[in-house]
């Protein structure tokens, strides 16, 4: 059954009326005449309405389908209007993954902007490490997902690349370290590491020290929550490693590391070849558009 032939028998059934009805529907009459001729058809069960001298009739036919043509208009315009606000991005949603170990400093502006621009989406977030974030954006529980990998992006996503950042080594007020402008990693020797659990370069940066030679440090404390990592910093326990846009308190004291320097991509992530939705398009639009100091060229 076609949407136009429902809704011409239920203009005719209000009106009792060929011509009144046609009016409405605002095409000729013998095109709705047609229209009802071809759903009774359809039905198969006989006349839905009768012309008398009286004028048009309902048959019991037609009267006992009524209610559930109406139904069915209404449920057919709904889903024509759900779809409309679909592609006017009116009522959508947008659930971003963001790794755990990224600064919200560096991207707020982007979000916020992105919500005044477009204010009938929601914009839903979720952090965690990146194994977990990649895992759900390959399952489709999330649209797109911003990390790093010191590894790279696997095939299976496309990566945009939004900036970088370099790892610097973050000591308390009262560290010697925190005298000297810049620290090596041989300056780290021996020194106690308060560890960053869900830190995605510390394999990468273990390596490194291998290859100088196996520096040391003295392991002292360990969490997946990096405000305790940098409290227990601040006050003196020992240093961290850090991403330099990911620092949130302002009484830390943090030091480019140098010798080597270390540095992490930032990426917008999405699955390869997984069809965009219209607000996944619009936030990549917005992103191509937004701007920051250290931005990569997209």
């Amino acid at each position: 059954m076609e949407l136009h032939e429902i809704r011409y028998f239920l203009a005719l059934a209000e009106t009792a009326n060929f011509t009144r009805a046609a009016e409405r529907c605002n095409v000729s009459q013998p095109a709705l005449t047609r229209a009802i001729q071809g759903l009774e058809a359809k039905l198969g069960a006989g006349p839905l309405v009768t012309r008398e001298r009286g004028g048009t009739h309902l048959t019991e036919l037609g009267s006992m389908m009524r209610p559930y043509f109406t139904q069915m208009l209404a449920e057919l315009e709904g889903a024509k209007a759900k779809a409309q606000d679909y592609i006017r991005l009116s009522g959508a949603t947008l659930s971003v993954g963001l790794m755990c170990t990224i600064g919200p400093g560096r991207l707020v502006g982007l979000f916020a902007n992105f919500a005044n621009a477009h204010q009938g989406i929601d914009i839903n977030l979720a952090d965690g490490p990146v194994p977990e974030i990649e895992k759900k954006l390959a399952q489709g529980e999330l649209d797109l997902a911003i990390y790093a990998r010191p590894e790279g992006i696997g095939d299976r996503f496309h990566a945009v690349p939004l900036f970088e950042e370099r790892f610097l080594v973050a000591v308390g007020p009262e560290d010697p370290l925190s005298r000297q402008n810049a620290i090596c990693m041989r300056d780290l020797n021996e020194k106690h590491y308060l560890g960053r659990a869900n830190c995605e370069f510390y394999e990468s940066l273990r390596r490194i020290r291998l290859e100088l030679g196996g520096i040391e440090f003295k392991r002292r404390y360990s969490s997946d929550r990096d405000d305790w990592v940098q409290c227990m910093v601040s006050a003196g326990l020992g240093f961290t490693y850090i991403p330099e846009f990911a620092v949130t308190m302002s009484g830390l004291v943090t030091r480019p590391l140098v010798e080597p320097e270390v540095r992490r991509t930032v990426n917008l992530v999405t699955v390869r070849g997984r069809p965009h939705s219209p607000a996944v398009g619009a936030f990549l639009r917005e992103v191509r558009r937004y701007d920051w100091p250290g931005k990569i060229s997209i």
